[in-house]
C-alpha cells in the first residue's frame, strides 16, 4: 500500500522585498476547505507582519471557476472588511467565465484581471516605481 501525499489546495507566499502576497489556488474549494483557507491567510497575515497597502496577486489558472458554495464561504470569511485592504490586487486567469466570477464577486477599483502572470506582477509593480 502507497502512501498517499497530502496536496495543499493553494500556495501563500510573503515577499516582504516586493511587499507583495502571492497566492496560488491548485484546485477546487468547498466550503469548509474556504474557512482552513481563511484562517491561515489571515493569521499568517498577522505573524508575518504585514499591513494594509500590500500588493495582492492570486493565481488561479490551475483553479478555474469556484462552486457557489465556495464563493458564500469566501464571501462571509473574506468578503469587504474581513481582510487587510490591498493597495492593488491583480487575478491570474486565462478562463472567461472565471473572470466573470471574478468581477461578480471583486468589485474593488485597484483589481485587475490577466491571463498572463508576468504581466500581472508587472503591473502590480508599476505602483511600487510610481512612488519610488
Amino acid at each position: 500500500m502507497r502512501a498517499v501525499e497530502a496536496v495543499s489546495m493553494y500556495d501563500i507566499k510573503f515577499r516582504y522585498d516586493i511587499n507583495l502576497l502571492d497566492i496560488s489556488w491548485h484546485g477546487l474549494f468547498s466550503g469548509e476547505a474556504v474557512a482552513a483557507y481563511a484562517r491561515e491567510v489571515k493569521g499568517r497575515f498577522v505573524t508575518e507582519g504585514f499591513s494594509p497597502g500590500y500588493r495582492l496577486r492570486m493565481d488561479m489558472r490551475r483553479s478555474a471557476v469556484q462552486p457557489q458554495d465556495a464563493v458564500a464561504a469566501f464571501r462571509e470569511h473574506l468578503g469587504e472588511g474581513l481582510f487587510p485592504r490591498a493597495s492593488r490586487i491583480a487575478i491570474v486567469t486565462p478562463s472567461a467565465i472565471a473572470k466573470l466570477q471574478v468581477r461578480r464577486e471583486m468589485t474593488q477599483s485597484y483589481l485587475r484581471i490577466f491571463a498572463d502572470a508576468d504581466a500581472a506582477f508587472v503591473w502590480l509593480m508599476e505602483a511600487q516605481a510610481a512612488a519610488a
